[in-house]
């Protein structure tokens, strides 16, 4: 692959991050503001001596300019890294055209970034934690992080070693068996955050991680749909133009 398709899908990978973000933003602020406002009247209610801080930035503002900007900009960020990933990942992972590996990319690392990091530790709203531990839930986190993205960067390499021996379909069964319980012996062995207060509503925590992964969910599917479209049209772009030429001729 060249520097100049390099680059062109680079641009359309900002794009694609910038289209998902889009979609990603309307789940936010349908989804994610409500349970964000209801948490934080939750901490208002419990701290009252909050109410004579005086706001650097309004709530009207994080949850509407704030959140755009946030949430737009890091969907460009994330779309160009992911295209570079993408650019390295061709080929590699398997005979996929172009779209399809598109989707599997994000899909793939949807599941080792976010999901498997998130099932641990899960997101919480305001007023849940505690401030003495953010920097050990931190840690944690990302710890839980590069272990997940680690160990199935290794499950898809011992995939593809056992392949030729097992077959494709029972080394995928073998990578993906050794991947869960590889993650799941983390589980086990990393230590459980439970900072939730005792009388916090167990429905609003339950509504403010869904819409986390459901933002989550919206920005890397709808970044693989995109970016599918577009990487498929530039290193494929023959097939549509064979599909249009096919047509019969009529006889004169």
């Amino acid at each position: 692959m060249n520097s100049a398709t390099v680059r062109n899908l680079l641009v359309r990978g900002m794009l694609a991050g910038l289209g998902a973000g889009l979609l990603a933003l309307v789940v936010a602020y349908l989804l994610g503001e409500p349970s964000v406002d209801s948490a934080i009247g939750y901490e208002e209610a419990h701290a009252p001596a909050r109410h004579h801080e005086v706001e650097l930035v309004s709530r009207s503002m994080q949850s509407t300019a704030g959140l755009a900007t946030g949430i737009l900009l890091y969907g460009v960020a994330f779309g160009g890294m992911a295209a570079l990933a993408y650019c390295f990942a061709l080929g590699r992972v398997g005979r996929f055209t172009p779209r399809a590996t598109a989707l599997l990319l994000p899909g793939t690392a949807l599941l080792a970034v976010y999901v498997v990091p998130f099932l641990k530790y899960p997101a919480n709203p305001p007023s849940v934690g505690d401030p003495g531990t953010i920097s050990k839930r931190t840690t944690l986190y990302f710890l839980m992080m590069l272990l997940s993205v680690l160990l199935a960067v290794a499950a898809v390499v011992i995939g593809k070693r056992l392949a030729p021996r097992l077959g494709t379909w029972y080394a995928t069964v073998a990578a993906v068996a050794g991947f869960v319980l590889a993650i799941g012996l983390a589980y086990a062995f990393l230590p459980v955050v439970n900072e939730v207060p005792k009388d916090f509503p167990a429905a609003l925590l339950w509504r403010f991680r869904t819409s986390a992964l459901a933002i989550q969910l919206t920005l890397w599917t709808g970044f693989g749909l995109i970016f599918g479209e577009l990487a498929q049209r530039q290193l494929a772009p023959r097939t549509r133009a064979v599909r249009s030429g096919n047509a019969t001729p009529v006889p004169h």
